[in-house]
């Protein structure tokens, strides 16, 4: 190799990316949608399996969300599950 040539060696090809390889771009359009959009991201520990609620999930903004009046304490999996029309929730 010449001057200031270097290789990229298997380290760098084991690295993985910060966002996922599937992604999309949305706007909000309305109150409505934003609030579908923080539960789904509430819902996220629970669905990685990281939280067995989202109300045992001390980094979330649900907290903070449940104190301004804007989510039900007891909010959770089988709310989402209908609101999205998911199968088997009850």
């Amino acid at each position: 190799m010449g001057g200031g040539e270097q290789r990229q060696g298997p380290t760098r090809e084991r690295r993985r990316a910060v966002w996922q390889r599937r992604f999309w771009e949305h706007t909000v359009r309305d109150e409505d949608d934003l609030a579908r959009h923080a539960d789904y991201l509430h819902d996220n520990p629970v669905r990685h399996n990281l939280a067995q609620s989202v109300r045992v999930w001390p980094w979330s903004s649900f907290h903070r969300r449940v104190q301004l009046g804007h989510c039900p304490p007891n909010w959770g999996r089988d709310e989402l599950a209908i609101e999205l029309g998911y199968e088997g929730a009850e």
